[in-house]
């Protein structure tokens, strides 16, 4: 006779699936370890300790395959989806009979993040930066490619000139024009046609035609012209780009890149926690870059070499954050292979909904202040110390 509930574990390709079997219901909890960063939110999270810290460093890094940055176990977990509404990366996701499903949410027994990102569409023009400087592919530039795009040549890529919405006329004073023909040699946008040459006449007669779709403007026509004779004249009726850009609100960690180089000001992003982190560089080992491999905002980054004469008796920093785009995970806390070199503090975390008795223990764990400290008490998981007892 089978007994439920049934428990399995199985790695699929980036994912690693949790199955909770029961007699007319299934759960999985599925992992994507690529979108998991080690933040370990999840770990504290967790109303059940089913999770644990795994070598986060390591994993991240591409250094060790075999193991993933966190790690789910699968017989304690009681798949009640709070790992997934509190992961910020969307790393998780719970199914139930194979459809998307938080029941916690539904019975309106939990809170979820307040996510403020946002972009002004009258204010954007559409250009590349934020797409360029986000750290996860959370920017959705829907706008046509021309040909002079950034990202290199793209096939049907439209003209330049098509870019803006304009009106464009052309005029040929009919009383200079000689029909040279040389405008139309030079432009594909006009063409001189000439009558049939006849004795009986014995001059050129013929018309200038103009087509407007193929008009870019530049005037060389004009400038060309050996009777000086054309006009063209250019008036934009709308100088902005077609087009959309928008955030994709599950990729986004809002770690401010974007709001914070937007040159119109367009983008609004609030950051999901307050608090405080410091890098305590001196300790840090020289060589070691996990912190700035792993950061999922490029907020770590390795200080530029300053000359000896600037340097005075200080030491020369090995390790340092920009606080402005940190967004106080605590993935680089989790991966630092040394002790008390970072410490986070988290004192805020914006949510909505009702804070549940279940949340404010959650959030008492979140807001505990911590520091790096590999422990490897138990094979393969790491441990943090929490800064009350050190």
């Amino acid at each position: 006779m089978a007994l439920f509930p049934k428990f399995s574990k199985k790695r699929d390709g980036v994912n690693v699936v949790m199955e909770q079997r029961l007699l007319q219901s299934v759960n999985n909890l599925i992992l994507n370890s690529e979108t998991c960063t080690g933040c370990g939110i999840c770990v504290e999270s967790c109303p059940e300790d089913a999770i644990v810290l795994g070598l986060v460093g390591a994993a991240r890094r591409g250094a060790i395959n075999y193991a993933t940055p966190i790690d789910v176990d699968e017989t304690k977990c009681s798949y009640c989806g709070v790992c997934v509404i509190m992961c910020p990366f969307n790393a998780l996701t719970l199914k139930v009979d194979n459809q998307e499903r938080l029941p916690i949410v539904e019975k309106e027994g939990f809170p979820q993040y307040d996510m403020k990102a946002e972009i002004d569409d009258e204010k954007c023009v559409r250009c590349t930066i934020c797409e360029e400087v986000c750290p996860r592919d959370a920017i959705d530039r829907n706008v046509p490619a021309y040909e002079g795009t950034y990202q290199g040549p793209v096939a049907g890529a439209k003209d330049r000139q098509t870019a803006l919405k304009t009106k464009t006329t052309f005029t040929v004073d009919k009383e200079k024009c000689s029909l040279c023909g040389l405008c139309g040699a030079l432009c594909p946008a006009i063409r001189v046609k000439h009558k049939e040459f006849t004795a009986e006449v014995g001059k050129i007669e013929g018309d200038v035609i103009w087509d407007e779709t193929k008009c870019d403007a530049c005037k060389v026509c004009v400038e060309v012209c050996p009777e000086e004779c054309i006009t063209v004249e250019r008036e934009v009726i709308s100088d902005k780009v077609d087009g959309k850009v928008s955030i994709i609100k599950d990729n986004c960690c809002t770690c401010t890149w974007c709001s914070s180089n937007c040159p119109t000001e367009a983008i609004t992003v609030e950051k999901m926690f307050e608090g405080d982190i410091e890098f305590h560089a001196e300790k840090c080992p020289g060589g070691c870059s996990t912190c700035a491999e792993i950061c999922p905002a490029n907020a770590i980054y390795l200080p530029s070499e300053k000359p000896a004469a600037e340097m005075g008796h200080n030491i020369e920093a090995t390790i340092a954050v920009n606080k402005d785009y940190c967004i106080l995970c605590g993935a680089c806390v989790n991966a630092c292979p040394g002790e008390d070199i970072i410490v986070l503090h988290r004192t805020g975390i914006r949510m909505k909904g009702k804070e549940t008795d279940l949340f404010k223990k959650i959030k008492e764990k979140l807001f505990t202040k911590r520091t790096s400290k590999v422990k490897e008490s138990i094979t393969g998981q790491v441990g943090l110390k929490m800064m009350e007892n050190a």
